[in-house]
């Protein structure tokens, strides 16, 4: 199945009258009442494994407005991410390496696992279905908010300039032709990382903790510049801003945040969860 910047570079060359407004129409009630929240199985599927977001088109953040130009060539902020992408190049090879390869499908059900680890949880549509759903819709809103500053700039990626390995080289292609400011990953797993630690405050440094290695794991992987993360994260922060005003979003936030609270009453044996080769790459 097509990564992320395939589906999305697709959406958003389709242009801005794409309706992004989602079919689920949830009531912002009290909780008890959200019963009527949507399953996955409702969703529209817009484009390759992409669902229906919670904003419409014209209510996502502009990234281009938000964002001052990626940094020029032979200034000093370039040369702040030429030495972290030199730095990086060690990491090729190395557990944290494989952990940025794992961290770039952003595919489901593969990308529910990102944050389960740090969230105590297995986040998966079977046991967390309200979340999962959640996540889903929040990555097109987060990823679709990054394209209007990647299509103005069209930067070109770090790999291309040094020349060296990507973690993911099935996907250079298609990296070669999508623009490398802001990066979409960060925006979507720093949106995420927000989403969650509203849901679960006892965990909020974990979740926060992974979501800044998320966005490292793209440096890592010689796909992004350090600028990029940091433009992503900013853009994944305006996206939750303007989720919160989306009933809908209220809606199955507070379903989602019911539903985690669930699963951590249960036995933590019982989550299945495997995080042993994470811990040991994101060890400092």
């Amino acid at each position: 199945m097509p990564r992320l910047e395939t589906s999305l570079l697709i959406l958003a060359l389709l242009g801005g009258g794409l309706p992004l407004g989602g079919p689920v129409q949830a009531a912002d009630a009290p909780s008890h009442c959200e019963s009527n929240v949507g399953s996955p199985s409702d969703l529209k599927e817009l484009k390759h494994g992409l669902v229906q977001g919670y904003l419409a088109q014209d209510t996502l953040p502009d990234s281009l407005k938000l964002l001052a130009p990626p940094p020029a060539p032979g200034s000093a902020a370039q040369a702040l991410d030429d030495e972290y992408a030199n730095l990086n190049i060690a990491l090729q090879e190395t557990p944290r390496w494989n952990q940025a390869a794992t961290d770039a499908d952003l595919n489901f059900p593969a990308a529910a696992s990102i944050f389960s680890c740090s969230l105590g949880v297995e986040i998966s549509e079977e046991r967390t279905p309200r979340l999962y759903t959640l996540l889903r819709r929040s990555l097109t809103d987060a990823g679709l908010a990054s394209y209007k500053a990647k299509m103005h700039y069209q930067r070109p990626r770090p790999f291309v300039s040094n020349r060296q390995s990507i973690c993911t080289p099935e996907d250079e292609l298609i990296l070669r032709s999508d623009g490398s400011y802001p990066s979409g990953h960060t925006s979507v797993g720093w949106a995420w990382a927000l989403i969650l630690s509203e849901i679960a405050p006892s965990q909020q440094d974990q979740i926060l903790q992974r979501g800044i290695e998320y966005g490292k794991s793209r440096n890592v992987c010689n796909v992004h510049w350090y600028s990029d993360v940091q433009a992503g994260q900013l853009i994944g922060s305006a996206t939750v801003a303007q989720l919160h005003a989306n009933p809908v979003f209220r809606a199955d936030l507070r379903a989602a945040a019911a539903e985690v609270k669930a699963q951590q009453a249960l036995n933590q044996n019982a989550n299945g969860i495997d995080c042993e080769l994470e811990q040991q790459a994101l060890r400092p």
